[in-house]
């Protein structure tokens, strides 16, 4: 894989089907910031909302985007449902519950997302620019990001 962006990327795949692919890379810190003013960035109420989340770049599609991958037991209307453990949600609704004590167990917020043609990603995967590995929950959700790459590469099939 040529492209910087993507060195030692850890991305967690959302959705893959024959229109293409989507992902969000797990293990790219940019920021820490407080939860009301990210609230207040897209327009939603803050009262009594305190506390702050970590912020990752989640790849270098629609950047101003915002997605929580969480686990599953959180569900809101925009939620999706990626695996029976984990879901997605692209409201700010979520981040409300996160700031509440009523949101997911487990989250992660990203901005932006990679995103793969039809049959680009099986291409990349059979030219060696990707491994695919089982996720867990701490691969997806564990506050290590620079340990994610090394982690992800122990649980290689061969």
């Amino acid at each position: 894989m040529g492209d910087p962006r993507f060195f030692h990327a850890v991305i967690y795949m959302i959705q893959h089907d024959a229109g293409g692919a989507m992902g969000l890379l797990v293990n790219r810190p940019v920021a820490t910031v407080s939860l009301a003013r990210l609230l207040a960035d897209v327009g939603a109420d803050t009262t009594g909302v305190s506390g702050t989340i970590r912020v990752r770049l989640g790849g270098p599609v629609e950047v101003s985007r915002g997605a929580v991958l969480h686990t599953a037991e959180y569900a809101a209307k925009e939620t999706l449902r990626v695996t029976s453990l984990v879901s997605v949600t692209w409201e700010p609704e979520v981040l409300r519950a996160i700031a509440s004590g009523t949101g997911p167990r487990r989250s992660l917020f990203a901005l932006g997302y990679a995103g793969w043609g039809p049959g680009q990603l099986e291409a990349e995967i059979t030219a060696g620019a990707w491994i695919a590995v089982p996720a867990d929950e701490e691969l997806v959700f564990g506050d290590d990001d620079e340990g994610k790459w090394e982690q992800a590469i122990s649980k290689r099939l061969i």
